[in-house]
């Protein structure tokens, strides 16, 4: 693998919680224009993982590099500002906003008026207003959702605001996506659609980091897996390998 070919590095990372090693020396890297998925049992470290990357928290020790940039230590702003956006496990949409305007707040990373103006209303915050109006309809669209743009987000079934969240994410113009869990709670129908709607995604040029459990899916639309346990990485190949790996069978997929 090249170093034009990767997006995202993982190296050494380490992060405790008092006496709890949620992830332990764990190394991988992530491929541009691919889906990467990481799969463990639950407390493995997954989220933990997603979090020091996005910034939620920093590493005891090891580094991320983002485009050969080491972004570890960087607020979680200022790595979304580098092009990088996700969904959380627990769904959090703003629900007393409309669709639109949750959309709309993804956009903050594209927008470069400053408070004076957004006060003053000068012309430029009205052209930017215009220009993220277009463009949060035309994310609504992709995702089907656009006849539901002027409803309350409150008022969207599970399935459509689980779209709502990755159309916020979608905003940001990101290059590399981290979708925790996104299949959770859904229906088998809305679970497909999902799996069409990441392909869609990975399709138009975003990298995708996926932490799910529905393993048909993992194994349905990813390129390439990353197994943890207990904060540990005990494997990492094509779903095919993994399937495979006696490690992985012992520890999650179960043992016939």
């Amino acid at each position: 693998m090249s170093d034009s070919e990767v997006i995202l590095r993982v190296d050494q990372l380490h992060k405790a919680f008092g006496g709890v090693v949620a992830v332990c020396d764990v190394s991988f890297r992530v491929t541009t224009h691919a889906i990467t998925a990481i799969i463990g049992p639950n407390g493995a470290g997954k989220t933990t993982l997603l979090n020091l990357i996005t910034g939620i928290y920093p590493p005891i020790s090891g580094k991320i590099l983002f485009e050969e940039k080491v972004i570890s230590g960087l607020k979680p702003f200022q790595i979304a500002f580098q092009g990088i956006t996700r969904t959380f496990q627990n769904l959090q949409v703003f629900q007393n906003m409309t669709v639109l305007e949750n959309v709309a707040v993804g956009l903050h990373t594209q927008t470069k008026s400053e408070f004076l103006s957004c006060l003053l209303s000068l012309p430029t915050v009205k052209k930017e207003e215009k220009i993220a109006k277009e463009g949060s309809y035309s994310i609504l669209r992709f995702l089907n959702l656009e006849k539901r743009a002027e409803w309350l987000s409150s008022r969207l079934p599970y399935g459509e605001q689980k779209r709502l969240e990755i159309a916020r994410a979608l905003a940001g113009k990101p290059k590399l996506m981290l979708l925790d869990e996104p299949v959770a709670g859904l229906n088998l129908k809305e679970t497909e659609e999902m799996s069409e709607l990441i392909l869609k995604i990975k399709e138009q040029g975003t990298t995708i980091l996926l932490v799910e459990h529905d393993m048909n899916l993992v194994m349905g639309i990813s390129d390439k897996i990353v197994v943890l346990n207990y904060g540990e990485k005990i494997s990492e190949g094509t779903p095919g390998e993994v399937q495979k790996d006696s490690r992985v069978i012992h520890a999650y997929l179960g043992v016939e």
